[in-house]
């Protein structure tokens, strides 16, 4: 089928506005007869389903955890972005919309990367109202600090604990309809597929984690928001627990699944320890702002810290190497994740890193202390400061911009990040890629929508920093209840969608099979052990940077990692209770899929661009000599795949990507 992304006609600036105004509504009455059912509670989920519920119609939501609080949208510490220019610095709607598709190497749709800078604004007014405690200037203003890839300040924020403070104003948002009936809430529930009826998203199956027991839910349509799969790669800063499930499992049914290989590696995460590690903890972006990276500039000195006979506090300034200013330096510290997570990778594979493992860079606030403690002593009226004196003052001032972060990295690692550089290596963050959806949100089954991260639409082949909080927040409150409504305008007559049905019938059988088999088979092997095996394999071969041999290597190993899976998995306990292996049993399932779908499309997509980095397309020389290349003939387009059984069949289709408002260009940071 011919891929519909259903953009409205005219120009980029008015298409939302002119689109808005022509579309079906519903009228508040009949919106009382009209069920969705929205999974996942995120900012995403959290905000549609409250949006929804308020304008009327009946929301079911679920939750895997015991309450939409514990999303994984806590952990978006840093910031949320919107063109609001209160620094005066010269942001505006076309600025967001243009730093957001070159940051994203012109790999997303235009038409709605410009309707999220659109409604971006928005977003931070609502939550205003909603009480969220924003920063503020010293007149009481709402302040911004800058992100990677930027030169403005356009990103609000609440400490380092934004996404925890949007969250429970989406959450209170939520539970104003749970009082009212409104949204019928069902925490610990997971969906393990969803019911089609006459080709219609019309449905779920879901599991109560708590009993086991199988459930059958109906609606008028379904919405996805159920986060990145990052946890593919096992070791990520994703929360253990986040899963592709939903997302594979509507895939499987008929939705495209898009650009998969557009995986974010993010460069500021506390380097991996040990082989016995679950999780990996990310330091917010927004330290890039103040903190300076480097490693040393002398080979016999990174020797010297990896084996602990030297301090980094030792290493006089002329022997620092900071690479990202000497190699960016219009941007130097702030370039976009891809770039400072590849000259991180570079730098340590040539043998400067600074851990026992020699995976890690430093990330330095000395330089900060000063600066900051200078203009204090002055606005303080101190005259003649000790130099002790200074750094106590600026370190003040850092504390009250990124306290808890300081306080978290001194928890995991043992050692004050205020006496001694902090310590950073790149990890698996966020998925670019998700589930294909067109302009309305909805993907290529009708009635069944995906949104935030879920889905694939606005971040290209590389998110800017602070840009998820506002992707999650504008698909929920913004644009998913007008468009949802045009779709839904047809169904004011159908009453609700009975369960007792042999869709449902047939699709509970599928679900329970595979419960089923999980509890008999008398397997020997974890499942963590065939995670870990792919979360190897994910990172060696399809990790920061990707050849061809490698990624063949990679879809032969990952088949191979599945057919073992299957018959050698061994899930203790039983169905019918709690039983947390039996979760990880499906989600790893849909992990070993996905990871070969992930490998085959980007051993397609042979270019570089932003977080997809092909060895074999770098530029030779020039000013960007060792850069990624954009080969923008052959590759402006949206891998969508079509499920046809084993991932190495799937079909690819092609959303080909028009440019009529920013011209493609190389992105250079220099």
């Amino acid at each position: 089928m011919a891929l519909d992304s259903k953009v409205p006609k005219g120009p980029i600036k008015d298409k939302w506005t002119t689109y808005k105004d022509k579309i079906n509504l519903v009228n508040p009455a009949n919106k009382r007869h009209i069920d969705i059912i929205v999974v996942g509670t995120g900012l995403a989920g959290g905000s549609a389903a409250a949006t929804l519920a308020e304008l009327g119609y009946n929301v079911k939501a679920f939750a895997y955890q015991d309450s939409p609080r514990r999303a994984h949208s806590i952990a978006a510490q840093g910031g949320i972005n919107a063109a609001k220019n209160y620094m005066g610095d010269g942001d505006s709607i076309y600025r967001l919309f243009y730093d957001t598709v070159k940051g994203g190497d012109y790999r997303s749709r235009e038409a709605n990367v410009y309707r999220l800078a659109e409604v971006s604004g928005n977003i931070i007014d609502q939550c205003v109202a909603q009480g969220v405690p924003f920063a503020r200037d010293y007149g009481g203003l709402l302040d911004n600090r800058s992100f990677g890839g930027v030169l403005v300040s356009r990103t609000f924020y609440a400490k380092g604990q934004t996404g925890q403070q949007l969250l429970l104003g989406c959450y209170s948002a939520m539970n104003r309809q749970i009082a009212r009936g409104k949204i019928e809430m069902f925490n610990r529930h997971e969906m393990l597929d969803v019911v089609k009826v006459d080709g219609k998203a019309r449905g779920i199956i879901a599991r109560d984690l708590i009993t086991g027991e199988i459930e059958r839910h109906s609606a008028h349509a379904v919405v996805i928001a159920t986060g990145g799969y990052g946890n593919v790669y096992f070791l990520s800063t994703n929360a253990m627990g986040s899963n592709a499930t939903a997302a594979w499992k509507i895939h499987k049914k008929g939705a495209y699944f898009a650009n998969p290989c557009f995986t974010q590696i993010h460069p500021t995460c506390i380097p991996r320890s040990g082989d016995y590690q679950s999780k990996l903890t990310l330091m917010s972006e927004s330290l890039r702002n103040d903190g300076r990276i480097w490693v040393p500039a002398k080979l016999e000195d990174a020797k010297a810290i990896q084996e602990g006979k030297l301090k980094p506090t030792q290493i006089a300034e002329e022997d620092r190497d900071y690479y990202l200013e000497r190699r960016y330096p219009a941007f130097g510290n702030l370039v976009p994740r891809d770039v400072a997570s590849r000259a991180a990778k570079e730098r340590c594979d040539a043998g400067y890193g600074v851990n026992a493992t020699g995976e890690a860079v430093y990330l330095d606030f000395a330089a900060a202390f000063e600066r900051y403690g200078k203009e204090q002593a002055k606005i303080h009226g101190i005259k003649n400061a000790s130099k002790e004196e200074i750094i106590k003052l600026g370190q003040g001032i850092i504390e009250e911009k990124y306290g808890n972060l300081f306080q978290m990295y001194e928890k995991i690692i043992a050692e004050n990040p205020y006496e001694t550089p902090m310590m950073i290596y790149p990890a698996t963050h966020y998925t670019m890629g998700g589930v294909w959806v067109d302009y309305n949100l909805m993907t290529t089954v009708d009635g069944l929508y995906c949104i935030g991260e879920a889905n694939f639409s606005d971040h290209g082949a590389n998110r800017l920093g602070a840009s998820a909080l506002m992707q999650g927040l504008a698909d929920g409150y913004f644009v998913l209840p007008y468009t949802i409504g045009d779709y839904l305008s047809d169904d004011i007559r159908t009453g609700k969608i009975p369960t007792d049905t042999k869709e449902f019938d047939e699709v509970e059988k599928e679900v329970k099979d595979r419960i089923d088999f999980f509890i008999n088979n008398k397997g020997t092997k974890s499942v963590d052990h065939f995670h870990k095996r792919l979360g190897k394999v994910m990172w060696d071969k399809v990790g920061m940077s990707r050849n061809e041999k490698d990624l063949k290597a990679a879809m032969a190993e990952i088949k191979a990692i599945r057919e073992e899976f299957w018959k050698d998995v061994k899930v203790p306990g039983n169905a019918n209770e709690m039983n947390v292996e039996l979760e990880k049993a499906g989600r790893v399932a849909d992990f070993l899929e996905l990871g070969e779908l992930f490998a085959k499309d980007a051993l397609v997509r042979n270019e570089s661009c932003g977080g997809h980095f092909r060895e074999e397309s770098v530029e030779l020389d020039g000013e960007q000599k060792g850069e990624a290349k954009r080969n923008d003939k052959d590759f402006a387009f949206v891998s969508a795949w079509e499920y046809k059984g084993e991932p190495a069949d799937a079909v690819l289709h092609k959303e080909e990507l028009e440019f009529k408002d920013i011209e493609l260009k190389q992105r250079s940071y220099k």
